[in-house]
Parts: structure tokens; sequence; C-alpha cells
């Protein structure tokens, strides 16, 4: 018992500084830098593969701003965002989610990461919009493909439920976070939509809706768009 203390004891004391310190965008800076990290990233033709993807992907999850702890125990965690492709082109309203992961080994700490997740079929999605998920247990996931010159078809991209794409020392890589957990931001949904907190409301039955919002969707739309 006094282990399991000591354990649970040191991952709070490791943990609580990344979410706070994750935690200091607002809601309006972070959609800001959500679609500088989309556009920035996904526009580069040396990550085409990742832009098919994205154009075949039921929804995109972007989080411009993951930090990672310090010494032997990191924890890695942010805010972002849970957009749905529409039928017309469109991208919905953005729900806010968070998401939170632990590593074990030397971490430098301080670090700071985007990444950038794409859904791939409505399973996966509506089990991010029904509770918190877990990659690897709950959903499927997989570094995605990098790299320029590949056609992307959607049998080819049909075998994973999440392809996951992270920055490391300035690249745009397939990233592994498997054992991440992802879980809704409620309390800033309901504040940035006056009270609507159901990401599904927001990103699937259109019940929300914020002109703060239209760059972001913008910005996607003018990156999946022919």
């Amino acid at each position: 018992m006094r282990s399991i203390l000591t354990v649970a004891c040191i991952l709070l004391l490791t943990l609580w500084p990344v979410a706070n310190r994750a935690d200091t965008l607002g809601p309006e800076e972070l959609l800001a830098n959500a679609g500088f990290s989309a556009e920035r990233l996904l526009s580069d033709p040396k990550n085409a593969k990742a832009l098919a993807l994205l154009k075949l992907a039921r929804a995109v999850l972007i989080f411009p701003n993951l930090i990672k702890g310090a010494f032997m125990l990191g924890g890695e965690g942010g805010n972002g965002v849970l957009m749905a492709a529409g039928g017309d082109g469109q991208w919905s309203y953005p729900a806010f989610y968070t998401l939170g992961s632990l590593s074990f080994g030397l971490q430098i700490g301080g670090q700071s990461s985007e990444a950038i997740m794409l859904v791939m079929n409505d399973d996966a999605l509506e089990a991010l919009l029904n509770d918190q998920v877990k990659l690897g247990a709950d959903i499927g996931a997989a570094a995605g493909p990098v790299g320029a010159g590949m056609e992307v078809s959607a049998t080819t991209a049909g075998g994973e439920d999440i392809y996951t794409y992270s920055t490391a020392s300035g690249l745009f890589i397939g990233a592994s976070f498997e054992g991440a957990v992802i879980a809704r931001r409620e309390d800033w949904n309901a504040g940035f939509y006056g009270g609507i907190a159901s990401p599904r409301a927001i990103v699937l039955e259109g019940h929300a809706a914020d002109s703060k919002a239209d760059a972001l969707r913008e910005r996607l739309r003018r990156l999946t768009g022919d």
C-alpha cells in the first residue's frame, strides 16, 4: 500500500505542472493555434500522405500545444479540438478535448509538440463522442504514413481507426500515442457555446455555432478541397 501511495504521489507531482502549463491557452487562442498547425503541417508537400488521409477521414483531432513533463517520469498533455467532415466539403464546429499520456525513461522537461489525429471511421468517432477513450485499447491507433509521392486510397486507409502524427525536433512524423487518454472538455464546450457541452450536439447535430471558430473551419475546407 505504501508503494502504491508513493507512485500516486509521484504521478500527481509530475503531471500537475504539465496539466497547468498545457491549460494556459484559452479557447480562442487554441482555435487560432490549431488552424495554424493544420495549415502549416498539412500544406507542406513533404506531408502529402497525411493530407491524402485527411481528405478520407471522418474527423480530425488537432492538439496544437502538447507539453511534456520532466526527468524520469514524463507526462504529456494538452487541449485540442475535434471536428467532423461533412458531406458538403464543410467541417463541423469544433468540440474541445484534452489528451494525456504517461511515459517512463529520460525526459527533457518543458518540451512542446503538436499532434494531429485522423479519425478514419464512424465507430472511432462515436467512441470519442460517447466517452473518454484510451488509444490502443478502446480504439485502434497507428503512426500515420509520412512523405510525398504516394497515393492513399480508401482501401489502404481503412486499416486503422486513427492515424496519429506529431512534431519532433521540427519534423512532422507518424507518432505512436498508444496508451494516451482522450477526454471531453465539457467545461470549455459549455463556456464557448453558451451552455452546450455535448460534443455530439456540436460536431454531429449542428446545435452549436460560434463565428470565432469559422477561420479554423475555413482552413480545413481549403486543405481538403479539390
